[in-house]
C-alpha cells in the first residue's frame, strides 16, 4: 500500500517536472523521470502506460525502447485508452521491426479507439475499408 502511494506521488511529481525543459535536459533528471514513468506503467496504470509508451515509441533510443513503447501502448489500448489504441493501429498497419504489417489488427485497434471517442479513428477505419478486405 505504501509503495503504491509512493509510486503515485512520484509519478504525479514526474508528470509536472516533465514540462520543465531544463530538468528534462539533465541526464540525472531524465533518468529519474523515466524511472517514475516506468514504475507506474509496470504497476498497471493505464494512463502511465499510454504516456510512457508514447515517449518510448517516438523518442526512445534503440529498437528495444521502441518495442517496449509499442508493448505499453498495446496494454493501454486493450484497457480502453483511445489515444493508445489509435497509435497501435497506426503501428500495426505500418509494421514494426519484429512484426509485419497487419491491417486486421489495425482495424481492431482503430475500432477500440473509435469506441473511446478518438476523433481520427473512424476516418482511418473508413480509409482501410475503402482499400479492400486486406487493406491493399
Amino acid at each position: 500500500m505504501f509503495l503504491k502511494l509512493k509510486a503515485r506521488a512520484g509519478y504525479w511529481l514526474a508528470r509536472r517536472l516533465f514540462h520543465w525543459s531544463w530538468f528534462v535536459r539533465q541526464p540525472r533528471g531524465w533518468g529519474w523521470l523515466e524511472g517514475q514513468f516506468a514504475r507506474m506503467a509496470n504497476l498497471g496504470d493505464v494512463g502511465a502506460q499510454s504516456f510512457y509508451g508514447h515517449i518510448l515509441a517516438f523518442r526512445g533510443v534503440g529498437l528495444g525502447a521502441r518495442e517496449e513503447g509499442v508493448r505499453l501502448l498495446r496494454l493501454a489500448a486493450l484497457a480502453g485508452d483511445g489515444k493508445a489504441a489509435y497509435q497501435v493501429g497506426v503501428f500495426s498497419l505500418a509494421g514494426t521491426a519484429s512484426k509485419a504489417p497487419d491491417p486486421v489488427e489495425a482495424a481492431r485497434f482503430w475500432g477500440i479507439a473509435a469506441k473511446a471517442g478518438h476523433p481520427l479513428a473512424e476516418t482511418k477505419l473508413q480509409d482501410l475499408a475503402s482499400r479492400g478486405p486486406l487493406g491493399n
